[in-house]
C-alpha cells in the first residue's frame, strides 16, 4: 500500500499532501481569509409586522394613484384605425387583395371612406399596422448588410453573405441586401377631408418619422458623391421593389439609404402584430384643428400582399401623449399591483390583530 503524509497548516488554510514520489500536492481548500470563509460581515433584515404592514400600504398607495394617472392619460389619447385587408368581400380592397401578388406589374387603388367621430386637436401620427407578419424570426432579422447600410463602398459590391439569397439577382449585387430590405412595405396611403362635399388633401409629413441615431448614424449613402445614380451603377434592386433605392425619393435628403421609409422598416418588431410610423400631420393653426371632425376617404395603392401569410393591414391615427402612445397596460398593471398590496396589508393587519396579542401574551407567560 502506498503511504501519504498530510501537513496541515491552520495559519493559511492550505494543506499539504506528501505523495510518494514525495512531491507536495495543493489541496482545493480555500484560503482561510474572511471572504474565501464567508466571514465578511452582512446586514439581514428581521421581518415584522412593524416592518411589513407598513411597507404594504406605502406600496399600495404610492401605485394606485399613479396608475390612475397613467390609464386616464392614456384613454386621454385619440386614436382611430382602419383595417383594409380586403378580406371581406363588401371591403372597397377586396378586389386588390383577391388579385394583387409580389409579380403584379400594374398597382392597384382602393378608396376606403371613414367619419372621424372627433376632432383631433394636436399632432396626429399616422400609422400602418400588420398582423401575422414574423420580423422577429432569427434568419429574417440577421438577412441584413450594416456596412452596406453605413455607406461602405466595398460591402456594396460585395454583400454580406447573411444577406443570402438577396443577396445577387442577375449576377449584381443587391443594394440593400437582405429579406428585411426585400420585403419592405410599399403600400401608398393619402388622406382626404370633404368638406361640404369638396375634396382637401390632408397634408402628410414623410421626414421625422425615424430615430435620430438610425437617420444620421447607422444609415449613409455609399460615397461622397450626390448622384445616387451614379453611386449605385453595377447593382440591382430587391426583387419585390418596383424602383431602385435611389428613386425612393425626390428629395436628396431623403433618398437612398437615408429614406426614413426605409429606415423604419428596417427596424425589425418583436411581435408578429405591430405598427409602424408612417406619416406626421403637423398642426398649423391653433384655432383649427389638427384634423376636424367630418368625412374623410382613405386613398390605398395597394402593393404590399398579405393574404398568403393570412396577414392583415391596417392604417391608425393616433395623437400622443408624455407617456407616449395608446397603451393602458401599464396603469392596469400599477393599479393591479398596488391593490393587491393594498389587500395583502388589510389580510396581514387582521391577521396580526386578531394573533399576535396571543403570541405576546404566551411568551409572558413563559
Amino acid at each position: 500500500m502506498m503511504a501519504s503524509s498530510y501537513n496541515a497548516k491552520d495559519e493559511d488554510g492550505h494543506i499539504s499532501v506528501s505523495g510518494p514520489g514525495g512531491g507536495a500536492l495543493r489541496s482545493k481548500k480555500p484560503e482561510n481569509t474572511a471572504f474565501k470563509q464567508q466571514r465578511l460581515p452582512a446586514w439581514q433584515p428581521i421581518l415584522t409586522a412593524g416592518t411589513v404592514l407598513p411597507a404594504f400600504f406605502i406600496i399600495g398607495l404610492i401605485f394606485i394613484p399613479i396608475g390612475i394617472g397613467l390609464y386616464v392619460t392614456s384613454n386621454n389619447i385619440k386614436e382611430f384605425e382602419i383595417d383594409y385587408t380586403g378580406v371581406d368581400m363588401s371591403s372597397p380592397c377586396f378586389n386588390c387583395s383577391q388579385n394583387f401578388s409580389w409579380n403584379s406589374t400594374r398597382p392597384c387603388t382602393c378608396t376606403i371612406p371613414f367619419y372621424l367621430e372627433q376632432s383631433y386637436e394636436n399632432n396626429v401620427f399616422m400609422y400602418y399596422g400588420l398582423s401575422n407578419f414574423y420580423q422577429n424570426h432569427r434568419r429574417y432579422v440577421k438577412s441584413r448588410d450594416d456596412s452596406q447600410l453605413n455607406g461602405d463602398v466595398n460591402s456594396l459590391q460585395l454583400p454580406s453573405k447573411e444577406c443570402e439569397p438577396y443577396a445577387y439577382h442577375d449576377n449584381k449585387p443587391i443594394a440593400p441586401c437582405g429579406a428585411i430590405a426585400n420585403s419592405m412595405f410599399n403600400d401608398t396611403l393619402e388622406l382626404f377631408y370633404h368638406p361640404n362635399g369638396t375634396k382637401v388633401p390632408v397634408p402628410l409629413t414623410a421626414t421625422g418619422i425615424a430615430w435620430w441615431a438610425d437617420k444620421h448614424v447607422k444609415f449613409r449613402n455609399p460615397g461622397e458623391n450626390q448622384n445616387l445614380t451614379a453611386v449605385f451603377q453595377g447593382t440591382s434592386k430587391p426583387v419585390n421593389w418596383r424602383r431602385p433605392v435611389y428613386e425612393l425619393d425626390s428629395d436628396p435628403l431623403n433618398n437612398g439609404f437615408i429614406n426614413e421609409d426605409f429606415i423604419v422598416w428596417m427596424r425589425t418588431a418583436a411581435l408578429p402584430t405591430f405598427r409602424k410610423l408612417y406619416r406626421i400631420i403637423n398642426k398649423k393653426d391653433n384655432m383649427v384643428p389638427t384634423l376636424q371632425r367630418g368625412n374623410y376617404t382613405l386613398e390605398v395603392v395597394y402593393n404590399f400582399p398579405v393574404r398568403s401569410f393570412e396577414g392583415r393591414k391596417r392604417m391608425i391615427l393616433s395623437t400622443i401623449s408624455w407617456m407616449g402612445g395608446k397603451n393602458p397596460f401599464l396603469g392596469i398593471a400599477y393599479i393591479t399591483v398596488g391593490s393587491v398590496c393594498f389587500f395583502l396589508g388589510i389580510v396581514l393587519l387582521l391577521i396580526h390583530h386578531k394573533y399576535g396579542n396571543r403570541n405576546n401574551s404566551a411568551d409572558i407567560s413563559n
